[in-house]
């Protein structure tokens, strides 16, 4: 059940004929094609999820020409698959009614970057990693950084409301989000938000198209905020014995009033996994936590000494490090980046669950974690932002016949999780993974709310159709 394509409506052959055409006439062949081997490469994303290779793919080159392919494929009654960097973990990029994928990696522009207002307004295609570049050669810091920072992009990381390690401290995408230009279905242009730090002007459209996992509309510009460049960064790394003292650590760490910029943690199944890929741990360690501060020299200094008393004085320490040069650093974050390569080389097959749990629960999740596994017999790990509860819980199995367990073992997490009052997911969104279970969390009214607001900006659900909400008359999985 968990990653079998929703029931959607397909274009017919005449609809995808007259839009294929049209498209031609209007872009050129050099960016709208039909080609099969062209389009079967955008038929999937970085999750599993199920989808059917596009019938045409558009990729775009300016606004101009999302705005013409929305709005011949709003005539023509083919639906559109929106596409930034396809690095999501959920399916939200992957088409499961066939028609055009909209790929938007080409706007690779930063049009400005502000110094004295503190922004920078760029285009959808702009790699993450590099934006982090380039301003903070001006001085200045752009927060949000999904994992994928090297490859997933601006337009994917509004989609989702990208978060990341930084987000403890800084929180997620939606904060840095002043304004958006997006281009609705029949090619309407929408302009929604501000440059100034302050301005409550009507709805805040921007934040609700931030997160929309592009039911909404397709970004091709951001104006998003920046802050002052930290001046000094500290990483200590702390190995426990049980990954029940780690968490505990952190609660400690919170509960002292630190507010540290990262504080992850890898549980003993995690570090396994990264052992076996050659990466030097202490075989007495269970567990880890990676802790990063930032600010003015000082206010490090004195954070990392807090922090070193406050773990030291914590049962079941095994070691504690801290980096003394920007290589140390990078050599502490060496694991923690590593992860999802790791952990794809233990097992044939991988499923991340992004949930999040208030912090004080994270021991009780890790705990209901080991029973479901325990129960359904499924190899799992446990790895992520211990800081905001934000856990990515991994189910790893090599057979088909086991499958089976898996799902079971996924929606008892699921069920899990909101019964200790989290929810879903924290960055990695619904998409097409999670629908079965949104109804967990949300009641049937307020699913419908949802649907009526997508309804107000594509009345005939033509952009990215199947994602986020369940068919109506789903039940229970």
């Amino acid at each position: 059940m968990l990653l079998v394509a929703p029931k959607v409506a397909y274009p017919t052959a005449s609809a995808l004929d007259k839009a294929a055409l049209e498209l031609e006439r209007a872009l050129g062949i050099s960016k709208a094609t039909r080609d099969a081997n062209a389009c079967a490469a955008y038929a999937s994303d970085e999750s599993e999820a199920i989808g059917r290779a596009p019938d045409i793919l558009v990729i775009a080159a300016s606004r101009d020409d999302v705005v013409k392919t929305l709005a011949i494929a709003e005539s023509c009654g083919v639906p559109v698959t929106p596409r930034a960097g396809g690095t999501g973990r959920t399916g939200g990029a992957v088409p499961v009614a066939g028609g055009i994928v909209l790929a938007t990696h080409a706007l690779t522009q930063v049009k400005e970057i502000d110094r004295e207002n503190l922004l920078a307004v760029v285009e959808p295609g702009v790699v993450t990693g590099q934006l982090h570049e380039l301003v903070e050669k001006e001085g200045l810091f752009y927060p949000p950084d999904p994992n994928s920072l090297a490859s997933c992009m601006i337009g994917g990381n509004l989609a989702e409301n990208a978060g990341g390690p930084r987000a403890f401290k800084y929180g997620v995408t939606r904060e840095y989000v002043l304004g958006v230009e997006a281009c609705l279905m029949g090619g309407r242009v929408i302009r929604c938000g501000k440059r100034t730090v302050k301005g409550v002007t009507g709805y805040d459209v921007t934040a609700l198209f931030v997160g929309s996992e592009g039911t909404l509309g397709v970004f091709t510009e951001a104006t998003l905020r920046l802050v002052p460049k930290p001046r000094a960064i500290a990483t200590v790394l702390a190995l426990f014995d049980e990954t029940r003292r780690a968490a505990s650590a952190v609660s400690a760490l919170i509960a002292a009033g630190m507010v540290p910029r990262c504080l992850e943690m890898m549980d003993h199944a995690t570090l396994d996994a990264i052992r076996s890929q050659g990466v030097a741990i202490d075989p007495r360690a269970r567990a880890m936590l990676l802790i990063e501060a930032d600010g003015d020299p000082t206010a490090v200094d004195d954070s990392l000494q807090k922090i070193g008393d406050s773990l030291s004085s914590h049962e079941g320490l095994v070691d504690l490090v801290a980096a003394q040069d920007a290589s140390q650093r990078a050599r502490l974050w060496e694991a923690r980046r590593m992860l999802s390569r790791a952990t794809r080389k233990i097992a044939k097959y991988k499923l991340s669950e992004d949930v999040v749990v208030p912090r004080s629960r994270i021991v009780d999740l890790l705990e209901r974690v080991d029973v479901i596994g325990q129960k359904e017999n499924v190899q799992h790990l446990t790895y992520g932002h211990a800081g905001d509860g934000n856990l990515h819980v991994n189910f790893l199995w090599n057979d088909d016949e086991e499958r089976a367990r898996v799902d079971r073992a996924i929606e008892a997490l699921m069920r899990a999780t909101v019964d200790l009052g989290g929810t879903l997911s924290g960055e990695h969104g619904i998409g097409i993974a999670k629908i079965p279970y949104l109804h967990f969390e949300q009641s049937e009214a307020l699913i419908d709310l949802q649907r009526d607001l997508k309804r107000v900006f594509d009345p005939k659900e033509l952009l990215n159709p199947g994602k986020i909400f369940p068919a109506r008359g789903h039940s229970a999985c």
